[in-house]
């Protein structure tokens, strides 16, 4: 049997996946619809492919990282997606974050073409993939998941199977409100900080080791004072992820006032044509009128 890791998505985080598994020796063929992003993981060592189907003909497994629920969705059943070209019985792990409804229907779905799914969604980002110390929540079959932990090592740090599919993907959900409403409350706090007159940049360092310290504080607070905004994250994908958990909320009828307050403050940025920046841009909820995008 083939060892070779298909990868289907090489944007920002699946680059970075890509990246962290073809620098540590996986034997990865890569394929996305931006040739620039194929070429970037090709130059790391993996071999690129023309098509989802053709990277999944070649491999034992098939990692997705990609935006949405349809995309993940044409990406495996569409044309010349990853069940056209997959061989019976191979894996799929979905790392992207959508929602658990999707994430049954469409394991059920691959069950029909013989094929294993696992939902694999992440949290660390791009900085904890490029040093392999990702945190990785898992729903699906014991055995998938065992395999998919195997696979996914060089890539984690700590792994956690959940339940059966969609479980890692409900985990996920959860793990977006605790951060959505931890970036909002640093910000927040930042702001307030700096209205009063306290050095910004001290804080964490004053907190560290309180209840009030966290790793969003201490690797987020400095970013927010000195508006550091490179890119690790977006701040659309939030909106895409809280109204994930808002939807999964009013299944069961949960109240979550909190969490409805930081997706409109998400999606009001977003609006605002900020969508694309990273989690940093919450400070610029807290700027006056007229006052321009820091560099």
């Amino acid at each position: 049997m083939t060892d070779k890791i298909a990868l289907i998505g090489a944007g920002a985080m699946g680059g970075a996946i890509g990246a962290r598994l073809a620098e540590t020796g996986t034997d990865l063929i890569v394929y996305d619809r931006d040739p620039e992003k194929i070429a970037a993981l090709v130059a790391k060592g993996a071999v690129a492919a023309s098509s989802a189907a053709e990277a999944a003909s070649q491999a034992k497994a098939v990692i997705l990282s990609l935006n949405s629920a349809a995309i993940v969705r044409a990406a495996v059943f569409g044309p010349q997606g990853v069940a056209d070209g997959a061989k019976p019985g191979t894996l799929i792990i979905d790392m992207s974050s959508i929602d658990p409804e999707t994430t049954k229907a469409l394991a059920t779905e691959g069950a029909t073409r013989d094929l294993r799914w696992v939902d694999s969604p992440l949290s660390g980002g791009i900085p904890k993939a490029a040093i392999g110390q990702l945190t990785l929540m898992q729903g699906g079959a014991q055995g998938d998941v065992e395999e998919t932990q195997g696979i996914l090592s060089k890539l984690a740090g700590n792994q956690t199977h959940m339940g059966g599919p969609g479980a890692g993907q409900t985990t996920k959900m959860i793990n977006q409100v605790l951060c959505g409403l931890g970036f909002l409350a640093v910000a927040e706090a930042t702001a307030l900080a700096e209205a009063a007159g306290v050095d910004v940049e001290k804080i964490p360092q004053a907190l560290k080791g309180g209840r009030a310290d966290s790793a969003l504080l201490q690797e987020y607070m400095p970013r927010f004072a000195t508006r550091d905004y490179r890119r690790t994250g977006r701040i659309d994908n939030m909106v895409k992820d809280l109204n994930a958990a808002q939807d999964l909320a009013r299944l069961s009828n949960t109240s979550m006032p909190l969490t409805a307050i930081c997706a409109e403050v998400h999606r009001m940025l977003t609006a605002a044509g900020l969508g694309g920046e990273d989690q940093a841009a919450l400070m610029e909820y807290f700027k006056g009128p007229n006052k321009e995008l820091a560099p």
